[in-house]
C-alpha cells in the first residue's frame, strides 16, 4: 500500500498521540508499519481531525545575501494567498537567514504546490528554502 505525504502525516500525528509521553522514533515507526499492514487497502482507516493540523507551515531559507530575497519568497507566498504570521531575519556579512511562520489554509495551494514552487524560486535565487507542517514540526521536536 502506498500513502500520500498527508496521510502519512495524519498517522504519525494520530500515533504520537496515542502514544504520549512513551513516544519515541522508533516506537512511532512501529505503530506505523502495523496500522498500515490492518490497513491494507482500505483508505477509511484515516479519520480526518479538523482539529489535528493547524494548517501552518514553517519556511526555512538561507544562502547568499542578494536583493530581492525576502521579496521573491513573499511575494509568491502572497500570490497564493498565504499569510505569514511570523517573521524572523538575520544577516550575517554576506549570509541571510530567514524563518517564518505561514498560514496556508485559505490558499488554493496545497502544501507540496507551494514546496515545488518555493523550489524554483530558490534555483532561481541560488538559496536553500525548507518547509515543513507545524504539526510535525512540534511532533518532532517532543519526542
Amino acid at each position: 500500500m502506498r500513502l500520500n505525504e498527508e496521510e502519512l502525516r495524519k498517522l504519525t500525528l494520530i500515533a504520537i498521540n496515542e502514544l504520549g509521553e512513551k513516544a519515541s522514533p522508533e516506537l512511532v515507526k512501529k505503530v506505523i508499519s502495523k496500522t498500515v499492514d490492518k490497513m491494507g487497502e482500505s483508505q477509511d482507516f484515516i479519520k480526518p481531525q479538523s482539529d489535528m493540523t493547524s494548517g501552518r507551515i514553517i519556511l526555512t531559507a538561507f544562502g547568499l545575501n542578494k536583493s530581492g530575497v525576502v521579496a521573491s519568497i513573499t511575494s509568491a507566498l502572497s500570490q497564493f494567498n498565504c499569510d505569514i504570521r511570523d517573521l524572523s531575519q538575520k544577516i550575517m556579512d554576506e549570509f541571510f537567514t530567514m524563518i517564518m511562520i505561514v498560514d496556508i489554509s485559505n490558499s488554493p495551494k496545497d502544501f507540496r504546490e507551494i514546496q515545488e514552487d518555493m523550489s524554483k524560486i530558490a534555483g532561481e535565487m541560488n538559496i536553500k528554502i525548507f518547509l515543513q507542517h507545524e504539526d510535525i514540526f512540534r511532533s518532532m521536536h517532543r519526542i
